[in-house]
């Protein structure tokens, strides 16, 4: 990954190979990132997404084998503990243009991630929510 500071946001290339959710979580540790938001473009194989059932409290996943567009990507930056998550959804569209969205939980990248991640001052944390069992952002 490469990465600049761009005055009040930072600008991140993921390189071939490297695996979003990781390296994302590595550069917010390695940071120190309170919390934050961010956007990405780029391609991606072997995508993860998943859909949150509330009545099963699971989420159904599906697996996309191959090189995808990714045509927006859009989440937030919190911390579990000393373990920053970063909270992401995707739309991805196949070579035929067929377009797929969800929660995020995996994918390698084939050509580059774009990402801008704005961070915020403030450190925000995730706790479990009784209702959903999902850790949710803690607000006051």
């Amino acid at each position: 990954m490469k990465s600049v500071r761009n005055g009040a946001y930072y600008q991140l290339r993921l390189m071939p190979g490297e695996e979003i959710m990781e390296t994302l979580a590595g550069f917010v540790r390695s940071h120190r990132i309170r919390s934050g938001s961010l956007t990405a473009i780029g391609a991606a194989e072997d995508v993860t997404l998943g859909c949150f059932d509330p009545k099963t409290k699971a989420y159904h996943k599906r697996t996309f084998k191959g090189d995808h567009e990714v045509a927006a990507l859009v989440g937030n930056v919190a911390w579990v503990g000393k373990n920053p998550v970063c909270h992401i959804h995707a739309v991805i569209s196949t070579p035929r243009l067929a377009t797929f969205a969800g929660h995020l939980f995996s994918g390698t990248v084939t050509v580059t991630l774009e990402v801008a991640l704005v961070p915020g001052p403030r450190r925000l944390a995730r706790k479990p929510d009784p209702l959903s069992g999902l850790n949710l952002l803690a607000l006051p």
